[in-house]
């Protein structure tokens, strides 16, 4: 939720913001009409207070006719302040000054680029194929069980995936990072005031009995643990690394990504989340971001790195960078990292502030990242394959899977 201030001060620039991210910028011009209708209800309301608490003893008449009054000015401040934070909630955070204007992730600017695609001199075959072939990867069989956008992680498989795990925990706990194991499970209006689902929940699994729902990072998790909490400046900043499984119903994503994983229903994820003072969040931006280059160069996996435009941010990022790996099979880049900068938008919903070492408090900037899902494993299958069908190990992780080659089972 962005301060109402902001809109009071500059009501121009967020309608060009909020229409910038594919949003109805009337929305702005409703949430001044309602902050308006507010105060002055307000107004009416603290000086019918102020004349009833004069009154004597004797103005029973007045009392009477002020009770009566103050019911219907308060009922409709109640139902007007209503109004006001539903608009609100739906308007997006503004990009911050240098995110390119653009209306869909085709507007989306390379800034860097790191390694050569490797050269084969032989027909490459895809990460699904490799990872049926190499009984790394089973979703015919998860198709039975789950159904669609589901698969078994099984052998080497499943230890690339806890050697990932195990090097991210490792390299991000060695950069100051908190481990952490968030819940999966989180309530229904924590996961609203993050502010992915501002007009609906099409994309969540929610248990409607039980008013929950399943995360779709761990960061969903993670973001709320301070909530209706005022941290210590000089405890700036916070920062986690944390495991789970994420869950999203890929609602809009019929017919694209429906061999093998790339695109699922479940997955596991490590993340990171920073708390910090809002002067200091643009340069804990470009930490993440070095963070999440420095892992995939570890792997020696070629990349380059997306500035996203602001149709392509969503509501509650200011600024948010792609990393994308070249995936040979298909000729093109496919992101498995993201890092964005949520500003204070997230922890004003959530009530999180600090408090400055002159005594004033103001509200936290929340950023979060992918430190590793289950993607750079296909990466690596599709850039790592030899021409018999085996697969090299990437230096980094032939401890954790005690090999250097995964060959094909005879």
């Amino acid at each position: 939720m962005i301060d109402i201030k902001l809109i009071r001060e500059n009501p121009g620039l967020i309608r060009e913001a909020t229409a910038n991210k594919g949003r109805d910028p009337l929305l702005v011009t409703k949430a001044i009409e309602s902050d308006e209708k507010k105060r002055e209800l307000l107004q009416k309301v603290e000086t019918l207070r102020a004349e009833r608490n004069k009154l004597g003893k004797d103005d029973i008449e007045r009392a009477k006719k002020i009770k009566a009054e103050l019911a219907s000015l308060e009922e409709a401040l109640k139902l007007t302040s209503a109004e006001l934070e539903d608009t609100l909630w739906k308007i997006p955070n503004p990009a911050l000054p240098d995110v390119p204007v653009g209306k869909d992730e085709s507007e989306n600017i390379e800034i860097k680029k790191w390694g050569e695609p490797r050269k084969f001199n032989f027909e490459v075959k895809s990460h699904d194929f490799l990872g049926e072939s190499l009984d790394l990867i089973d979703t015919q069989r998860a198709g039975k069980v789950s159904g669609t956008r589901f698969g078994y992680l099984k052998n080497e498989g499943v230890l690339f995936e806890l050697g990932l795990l195990n090097l991210g925990l490792k390299f991000l706990i060695e950069k100051g990072f908190t481990p952490i194991f968030p819940p999966v499970l989180i309530q229904k209006e924590v996961m609203a005031s993050l502010g992915y689902n501002n007009y609906g929940f099409e994309e969540t699994y929610c248990l409607s009995e039980e008013n929950l729902c399943l995360v779709a990072t761990a960061e969903h998790a993670i973001v709320p643990y301070f909530k209706d909490e005022t941290l210590l400046e000089k405890d700036l900043p916070k920062r986690f690394v944390g495991f789970s499984s994420a869950f999203r119903k890929e609602a809009g994503s019929y017919g694209k990504d429906t061999k093998g994983i790339l695109r699922v229903h479940q997955f596991n994820k490590l993340e990171m989340v920073s708390f910090v003072k809002p002067e200091g969040s643009q340069k804990e931006h470009e930490f993440m971001l070095s963070i999440e280059e420095e892992l995939m160069q570890k792997l020696n996996l070629p990349y380059h790195v997306m500035k996203m435009c602001t149709g392509d941010l969503g509501d509650p990022a200011a600024a948010k960078y792609d990393i994308e790996v070249w995936f040979p099979s298909e000729g093109k880049y496919r992101e498995t990292h993201s890092t964005s900068n949520c500003t204070d938008y997230q922890a004003r919903r959530l009530n999180i502030k600090y408090r400055k070492s002159d005594g004033g408090t103001d509200f936290i900037h929340i950023l979060n990242g992918t430190v590793f899902s289950e993607r750079p494993i296909l990466a690596i299958l599709e850039n790592y394959q030899e021409e018999d069908g085996s697969v090299k190990v990437p230096e980094v992780l032939r401890d954790y899977l005690d090999k250097e080659k995964i060959s094909p089972k005879s």
